[in-house]
């Protein structure tokens, strides 16, 4: 039964449906979906086309507005709208280190978990679809990682779309994970050095945090153990629109002083641990790298042999010298799963996914040369998370995609840009720039 309810100048309503495990066996387990519905106050009652909104991630549940909040302005004046928390996140059928042991041991779970990719997601949307619009097709809106999924729609189902719209979410069709780091370790320098200029205040402040993390032992308040690489993997924020104001604010009230001398400060951890943890999305940490398999090659952990090419992120040498400590980005490693206590039970787990070569294909190039629906993509020009060059080699390989290349906004463009972004993509994608 759907229940529905009211925000300040919208409409929402709750809605589930159930999808198979393994859309190869529509027969078998099925999982349940969650998504809420939002149309505007006003236009409650009227038929409007449909927009799926697919949020970044992967393991993230979708945006949770209130009311017209950022992008879901704009789109309102123009669409019904679905927020899906996509398989395993959100109110859907949860994994997580409490559910997961449900499926059994390690392989179980490493088999059910490779079952949550980009293939799977678009599969679980046709399998709504028709329940949701009746069979017409819907305009979908990827961000990040969403992005990626709306390339596998336009790969495996581009019938049900209307429209696709993309931020920051051109994947490569065909890099291997090492491929994407490779690129990525560069861009990650570049975010640093960009947030070193801006404050090099901070290149004290984080060689003086990073020392201590070398020569103590450090628990966070939850049991995270707080080690210098676990540190310099705050860099993920440089990546968003104020995210280096947000790592300076951090690293500027790291200690404090007490009767045995100087520590960490407690806001500082407590802080810290709600960035590192992954409790709230563990998803994310156990396949992210998966979402770039696509033959018989194990990711293998790419993020952490990578970066064994570039020296210059190792924190022991760069303290030894003058340079300064280097932040890490949107990587996954080993140690976060003996790190975090949240994923701790599922390293066995995680090693597996990181061994495994029978990754199927996620996109279809000669489906995508051959491409019908119209498409819009924004490429943000020095994006952290997603290559730029590799975003616009796949631009150039779908037929009709047109490009809007822009260095106004980080990756999180789509939040901070909002409605700006969303209508700027509906404009070149209806051809009225």
């Amino acid at each position: 039964m759907s229940i529905s309810y009211r925000q300040p100048g919208v409409v929402l309503t709750d809605r589930r449906f159930t999808v198979p495990l393994d859309h190869a066996d529509p027969g078998g387990e099925r999982i349940e979906l969650y998504a809420r519905e939002v149309v505007a106050g006003d236009k409650a009652g009227k038929e409007l086309p449909w927009l799926l909104y697919l949020q970044g991630g992967p393991g993230f549940g979708a945006n949770r507005f209130v009311g017209r909040q950022a992008w879901l302005d704009r789109a309102l004046d123009d669409y019904r709208v679905l927020l899906l928390d996509q398989r395993g996140t959100g109110r859907s059928t949860p994994a997580t280190r409490q559910t997961l042991p449900l499926r059994g041991g390690p392989a179980e779970q490493a088999d059910y978990l490779a079952r949550f990719r980009a293939d799977s997601i678009v599969r679980d949307c046709e399998a709504i679809r028709g329940e949701v619009t009746g069979g017409a097709p819907w305009t979908v809106l990827g961000q990040s990682f969403g992005g990626f999924c709306t390339v596998s729609y336009l790969s495996l189902a581009p019938e049900g779309l209307d429209t696709a719209l993309i931020t920051g979410g051109l994947p490569s069709l065909d890099a291997h994970a090492e491929d994407v780091y490779r690129a990525a370790y560069p861009r990650i320098e570049r975010k640093v050095t960009a947030h070193y200029t801006r404050y090099p205040q901070d290149v004290e402040r984080a060689r003086r945090i990073a020392d201590h993390l070398l020569t103590h032992d450090v628990v966070l308040p939850n049991g995270y153990r707080l080690t210098v690489e676990a540190f310099q993997s705050l860099g993920l924020m440089l990546g968003t629109g104020d995210g280096s104001h947000r790592l300076h604010h951090l690293l500027e009230d790291a200690f404090v002083r007490t009767p045995a001398g100087l520590d960490l400060a407690d806001a500082f951890q407590e802080q810290v641990q709600n960035l590192l943890s992954y409790a709230g999305h563990p998803l994310y940490a156990l396949v992210h790298e998966s979402i770039y398999g696509q033959d018989t090659r194990p990711t293998a952990w790419a993020a952490e042999r990578v970066r064994a090419e570039f020296p210059q992120f190792d924190a022991a040498k760069a303290l030894a010298g003058d340079a300064p400590v280097l932040f890490t980005g949107e990587t996954i490693h080993p140690w976060m799963f003996e790190n975090d206590p949240a994923l701790r039970p599922l390293r066995e787990t995680a090693e597996l996914l990181a061994a495994r070569g029978d990754w199927p294909p996620l996109y279809d190039p000669d489906r995508l040369a051959g491409n019908e629906v119209p498409v819009a993509a924004a490429v943000y020009h020095d994006d952290m998370y997603v290559d730029a060059a590799h975003s616009l080699r796949t631009a150039a390989a779908i037929r009709g995609l047109r490009t809007w290349v822009t260095d106004e906004y980080e990756h999180d463009g789509l939040r901070t840009g909002a409605p700006r972004v969303l209508d700027r993509l509906l404009a070149v994608v209806r051809d009225e720039v």
